[in-house]
C-alpha cells in the first residue's frame, strides 16, 4: 500500500480548559474518531497499519509529546470506541516524568496550565503499551533535526529508540520528527538508527503526498481550532487521492 492511502492523525495535548492550540478537547476528539469509525476506517498503530495485508481503510490516530493528559483524557475516549494509538515520546523528558518546556510551551510555565505540560513516566507509558499501543520515539530532547549537527542528530536518534526499548521491552520501530523537521540527510541518519517508519507534519491542508517512503509518512495535523468542515476536508478519502496523484504534486 501506498503509505500516504494510510489516514494518520496527528494530536498533542488532551484538555477542556488548557488554551494551547495543541490542546484539544475530550469531546471534540471522541466526535472527530467517531465520524471516520463511521466511515468505515478500521483504527491501527502505525506498525500494524504499515504491514502487507491490511484493512481497506487503516486509519492511525498519533499523540506527539506523551503529554499525561493522553492517559488521563484520550485513553478514555479511545478504549471506548476500540481503537489503540501510537504516542511519541521525547525520552529526556519520560526519563523525569518532568515538564516539556520547548517552543511556544514555556509560555505556559508558572501559570495555572503547567501541570498540562508534564510528561508521562516510563510506568505510565508502559500501561498504554499493555493496552495494545504503540510507543514510538520523539527523539531525546525534541530538537529541530535539520538545525543541530548530524553527530548531536544521530545521538537524538539512536538513543532514544534505545530508551523506548530498555522501558517498553519492546522494538521501537516508528518516530515522530519533532516539529515535522527533516531532510534527505536527516532521513539517512533515521534509517540508520535502525527505524522503520518515521511520521512528518503535514499541516496545510494543499500539501501534495505523492512519493512518499516509510519514513516519511504523511499524518494530518489536527488542533484544537481544527473545527468540523475543515476536519472532514483533511481526512477526506476524495481529497486525499488528489494530494497522493504526481499530477497534483507537479501543479504545487
Amino acid at each position: 500500500m501506498n503509505v500516504a492511502e494510510i489516514l494518520v492523525l496527528c494530536y498533542h495535548a488532551v484538555s477542556d480548559s488548557w488554551p494551547s492550540p495543541a490542546a484539544i478537547a475530550p469531546e471534540r476528539l471522541g466526535a472527530q474518531l467517531r465520524m471516520l469509525v463511521r466511515r468505515g476506517y478500521r483504527a491501527l498503530t502505525l506498525s500494524e497499519a504499515l504491514e502487507e495485508g491490511g484493512p481497506r481503510r487503516p486509519m492511525v490516530v498519533t499523540f506527539d509529546d506523551a503529554y499525561t493528559s493522553i492517559l488521563e483524557r484520550a485513553l478514555p475516549v479511545l478504549d471506548a470506541l476500540g481503537i489503540p494509538a501510537t504516542v511519541f515520546v521525547p525520552t529526556d523528558a519520560a526519563d523525569s516524568a518532568g515538564l516539556m518546556r520547548w517552543s511556544e510551551l514555556a509560555q505556559w510555565v508558572r501559570t495555572e496550565h503547567e501541570e498540562e505540560l508534564r510528561c508521562m513516566s516510563w510506568d505510565e507509558l508502559r500501561r498504554l503499551a499493555a493496552r495494545g499501543w504503540e510507543v514510538g520515539s520523539h527523539t531525546c530532547s525534541h530538537p529541530r533535526l535539520t538545525e543541530i549537527d548530524p553527530d548531536s542528530a544521530g545521538r537524538e536518534l539512536s538513543l532514544s529508540r534505545q530508551r523506548c526499548e530498555e522501558e517498553i521491552q519492546r522494538a521501537c520501530t516508528s518516530l515522530a520528527y519533532p516539529f515535522g523537521s527533516y531532510d534527505r540527510g536527516i532521513i539517512e541518519l533515521v534509517a540508520a538508527s535502525g527505524y522503520g517508519a518515521a511520521v512528518t507534519l503535514d499541516e496545510r491542508v494543499v500539501e501534495p503526498l505523492a512519493g512518499r517512503g516509510p519514513l516519511e509518512v504523511p499524518r494530518e495535523a489536527i488542533y484544537r481550532e481544527t473545527g468540523r468542515a475543515i476536519f472532514a476536508v483533511k481526512t477526506s478519502r476524495i481529497v486525499r487521492r488528489i494530494r497522493i496523484s504526481r499530477a497534483y504534486a507537479r501543479l504545487i
